[in-house]
């Protein structure tokens, strides 16, 4: 019952992702800068106060050693949260709600597997966690408005370790070794496994490309090849002539194809040099064309430049300059795909196939 409790916890939160991008647009529209950080802020103090509450409570034995797991997690919660702040408060508040969140999944898990009574108490509900955490930046991924990629999943993890600390402090396993248990092994090796399988998935889908190396313009990477660009650019010039991409609803499909092109015009626009800015234009022309001449939801005039300012940077811009384009908004690898699955199914395999093999030998002793 305990594992069914966090996994439909575990469902709520990934399916509520996108949800939560209109939850927090509209307060943002709704109320002023200072009550919609009172209101996360006060939130985020209040599930602090209902975790010490309930620890003072039902902390009667080992006072010490399980108040002192209490105050590692608060002490590394917070400087996590002072480590990775923003300079916007309103982004910060939102990051310390996703960091409860997390917490809370951990702590759920740990409930369900607590009775192990080894260290699978531990691995099992990070690795159930984690792969909550990979699921909802997957499928953030492909909703507007949202980012998802391998980086936030692994910054979930700081989350993770604090909602265990509070979890083995508030209900301490019965009986505890330090060694797994036979059945732990299997259960461990199957369940890393699986979590393998989906975050490999992940990053296939978010961070895998291609590098394309583009005479007289230069290198950039993108999710596709510059023979699937022509043909997206085909695609876009046609339907977005009927439906261009002015009004996005939240809860749609995500046009990567988009995002490629307004990357790459924030870069020009942004670009720290007259070369660089050309050479990222001439990607734009190359490969975007309806993001340069169509009207979208983040440029409604276009973003073509005028002539003579094309001109202009064109005659100062120095031919001779190799050039690699960092316009990608997070890490992409041209990594070959059927490489890259060979080496996951491998993995897969070994994480089934030892812990089993160590099973059987810790089963003979």
């Amino acid at each position: 019952m305990q594992l069914v409790i966090a996994m439909i916890a575990s469902a709520a939160i990934v399916l509520g992702s996108p949800f939560m991008g209109q939850l927090q647009s509209f307060l943002r529209r709704s109320l002023s800068t200072r009550a919609y950080l009172w209101l996360f802020g006060v939130g985020l103090l209040v599930a602090i106060g209902v975790i010490l509450v309930l620890a003072l409570t039902r902390i009667r034995e080992r006072r010490a050693p399980r108040f002192g797991l209490m105050a590692i997690a608060l002490l590394f919660g917070g400087t996590y949260m002072w480590w990775t702040a923003t300079p916007y408060p309103e982004i910060n508040a939102v990051e310390r709600v996703h960091f409860v969140q997390y917490g809370l999944i951990a702590f759920l898990f740990y409930r369900a597997w607590k009775y192990a009574g080894d260290p699978s108490i531990v691995i099992l509900p990070l690795l159930a966690a984690f792969t909550v955490g990979t699921l909802d930046e997957w499928l953030q991924w492909f909703i507007p408005y949202r980012v998802g990629e391998a980086h936030d999943v692994f910054l979930n993890l700081a989350s993770i370790v604090c909602g265990l600390l509070f979890a083995i402090a508030i209900l301490p396993p019965a009986a505890f070794e330090a060694r797994l248990h036979p059945a732990s092994w299997h259960r461990v090796g199957t369940v890393s496994a699986v979590v393998w399988l989906i975050f490999a998935g992940f990053v296939s889908q978010v961070h895998l490309g291609h590098e394309n190396d583009v005479p007289d313009i230069g290198r950039f990477k993108s999710h596709y090849s510059t023979a699937q660009l022509n043909a997206l650019q085909a695609d876009r010039a046609e339907s977005w002539k009927t439906r261009p991409p002015i009004r996005i609803r939240r809860l749609s499909r995500e046009d990567q194809y988009l995002d490629e092109g307004i990357w790459h015009v924030r870069r020009r626009n942004g670009a720290a040099n007259v070369t660089e800015a050309w050479r990222e234009n001439l990607i734009l022309e190359r490969f975007f064309v309806p993001v340069l001449d169509m009207p979208t939801y983040a440029s409604p005039d276009g973003n073509r430049w005028p002539p003579e300012q094309r001109a202009d940077f064109g005659a100062r811009a120095d031919a001779g300059v190799a050039f690699v384009s960092a316009a990608e908004a997070y890490p992409i690898v041209a990594w070959p795909a059927a490489g890259y699955w060979s080496v996951v199914a491998v993995v897969a395999m070994l994480l089934v196939l030892l812990p089993r093999a160590v099973a059987r030998r810790a089963g003979c002793h």
